[in-house]
Parts: structure tokens; C-alpha cells; sequence
């Protein structure tokens, strides 16, 4: 029988997904009640844009594997962000640069 994951079940099988692949500082946000966007967002940081292409490219395995297709996937790793959305989970990966300079966890605490 295949049953359906929750928000919060997606949110942590990427979190794991991206500390396997070496990403840091991974942080999984409950915003359920505080964004109209997502009810979970996963934010974590790459060394490089090589990197972080391998943390989208295991955050989308993982997902896959679990039944889950994302919607939609923006940025370039060589701007230092890209966005993995999820409907219900959206996945930060950032570059140190750019996760310092967006700040975009001050937006969710």
C-alpha cells in the first residue's frame, strides 16, 4: 500500500538527504500557520556551485524515491541559490555568501 508522506515527513527525508551529501548548517523551519507559501522549508549551505548542485541533485533523489515530483526548481548554482519547491516543503540551498547576505531565515524566527 503507498501511502502518501507528510509535510513534515518530506521535510526531514530532504533534510537527511542533504546532511548525507555534506551539505551544513541544514535547518528544517515549520512554518505551517506563519507562511501562505509551504508549511516546512529546508534551508541548507553549499561549499561551492558544484556542490551545490549535488545537494539539489540528493534532495530530488530522495524525493523521487519517496513518490514525491517537485513543481518547480529556479536559481543557478553559480548565482549561489537555488530553490526546489515542493508545494508543501520548499528547499533553500545557498552558497555561504549568499545565505549570509539574504538573511533568509530571520524571515521564519
Amino acid at each position: 500500500m503507498d501511502v502518501m508522506m507528510t509535510a513534515e515527513e518530506q521535510a526531514r527525508r530532504i533534510a537527511q538527504a542533504l546532511e548525507d551529501c555534506k551539505g551544513t548548517d541544514v535547518k528544517v523551519y515549520d512554518v505551517r500557520g506563519k507562511s501562505a507559501l509551504a508549511d516546512f522549508y529546508v534551508v541548507a549551505t553549499g561549499a561551492a556551485a558544484p556542490h551545490l548542485k549535488a545537494l539539489i541533485a540528493a534532495s530530488q533523489r530522495a524525493m523521487k524515491e519517496a513518490g514525491v515530483a517537485s513543481y518547480r526548481t529556479s536559481g543557478d548554482p553559480e548565482s549561489g541559490w537555488i530553490v526546489v519547491d515542493y508545494i508543501d516543503v520548499i528547499v533553500h540551498v545557498f552558497s555561504p555568501e549568499a545565505r549570509a547576505y539574504y538573511a533568509l531565515e530571520k524571515l521564519w524566527v
